[in-house]
């Protein structure tokens, strides 16, 4: 699936990745391929991204947005 990380700033991350946990604001979460569509808010903390080499990387974020919706996920971050 498709994942961007989008600040006010910069892209900070745009490529294929299997799995994301987010920092949400009713508690962490995660997202894999053909996940059912979803909105939701996130609260301070770290989005962990597995990309398709199976290595982790970290984003930390003061809050946002994202959306999941046919395999891509839009990440609008503070």
């Amino acid at each position: 699936m498709l994942l961007e990380i989008i600040t006010p700033e910069n892209k900070l991350f745009e490529g294929e990745v299997t799995s994301v946990k987010f920092p949400g604001t009713d508690g962490e979460f995660g997202v894999l391929n053909n996940h059912a569509p979803i909105i939701s808010t996130l609260t301070k903390g770290s989005i962990v991204v597995i990309d398709n080499n199976n290595e982790s990387k970290n984003f930390d974020i003061n809050g946002g947005v994202i959306e999941m919706q046919n395999n891509k996920i839009i990440v609008l971050a503070d």
